[in-house]
């Protein structure tokens, strides 16, 4: 993973974009729709772009680039031209200043790449192939759009009304994770259309108890993380704390809850040591253990234990 992932606010926030064409066109726009003051250098413009200037949306300077155009004020600077010099310029002058550099389609000059977006209001969902392959990111936002309801920025805007007053009901972090793990889990959710339904199902499942008991979950790891089954994903997004051989192949780990608490073990006995600490404090754990494993028998007992699957030749 070269680039890592973030989301920048950017409202009010000065950004210079040099360029006025087409690709101009649209970083300005997405900008813009993020609530950025931006400002644009080039001698001519499409209609589009003087149209937000005489709507007072975006400042123009009318005029060839020049080094004495950047200044450190501006948070973010966008080349944009079709001319490869020109572009090399504008981003050799903003390093210069410390200033995050954007060269459009040109991966080497870019301190930082934008994503393919989904926006469901609140909700965004950024993906990125690393400038590697556009027509592939395209390809899986294209995937996610039919798959994702509609509804999530009503559901998003809603978690945020409650932030505060839900802490009179569930007074812990930890209480208010599982409240609303168990209410957004709900098949109903997907089906609610307006405020209301929420609302009204929001005041039943506040009278409902928490879930405050721990359990562990065994998941046999094989080489091939697709095999898991969705049983299996779905607890390991729910864990508390995983617990690791040092054999257990990264990709099975990096599926679990991301602030779940990462443990490895060496043997049976300190495994046994970690999870009475945990069954103590009443944790959901996610134990791996090696495929046909039997060393662990006697400390599974009666939890739950599940396999990938089996791939039939």
């Amino acid at each position: 993973m070269r680039y890592f992932p973030m989301f920048l606010d950017v409202e009010n926030k000065p950004i210079l974009v040099v360029g006025g064409g087409e690709v101009a066109c649209r970083k300005v726009d997405s900008l813009l729709r993020a609530g950025a003051d931006v400002t644009l250098v080039s001698p001519k413009v499409e209609p589009y772009l003087k149209q937000l200037v005489d709507d007072n949306k975006l400042h123009w300077i009318q005029n060839f680039y020049s080094s004495q155009l950047i200044s450190k004020n501006y948070l973010q600077v966008w080349a944009t031209t079709d001319n490869p010099n020109l572009n090399h310029q504008v981003h050799n002058d903003a390093k210069k200043m410390g200033i995050l550099v954007n060269v459009v389609d040109d991966l080497p000059y870019c301190d930082f790449i934008t994503p393919s977006m989904i926006n469901r209001g609140r909700i965004q969902i950024a993906i990125s192939s690393g400038g590697a392959s556009p027509v592939l990111v395209r390809n899986i936002r294209e995937k996610l759009e039919t798959v994702l309801p509609q509804n999530i920025g009503l559901i998003a805007d809603f978690g945020a009304s409650k932030r505060n007053s839900i802490k009179e009901s569930f007074p812990t972090v930890d209480e208010r994770r599982k409240f609303w793990e168990r209410f957004l889990s709900s098949s109903f959710i997907n089906q609610v259309t307006d405020r209301e339904q929420l609302e009204s199902y929001y005041q039943q499942s506040l009278t409902e108890q928490v879930d405050s008991e721990g359990q562990v979950t065994w998941i046999e790891f094989e080489q091939d993380v697709e095999l898991l089954p969705m049983k299996a994903l779905r607890l390991m997004q729910e864990a508390e704390l995983v617990l690791s051989p040092n054999d257990c192949p990264f990709e099975f780990v990096d599926l679990c809850r991301r602030d779940a608490e990462r443990e490895g073990y060496a043997d049976s006995g300190e495994l046994s040591t970690k999870l009475e600490q945990a069954r103590t404090e009443k944790l959901r754990v996610c134990v791996f253990i090696p495929p046909a494993s039997v060393e662990f028998n006697l400390l599974a007992g009666k939890d739950l234990k599940l396999s990938v699957a089996k791939v039939l030749s």
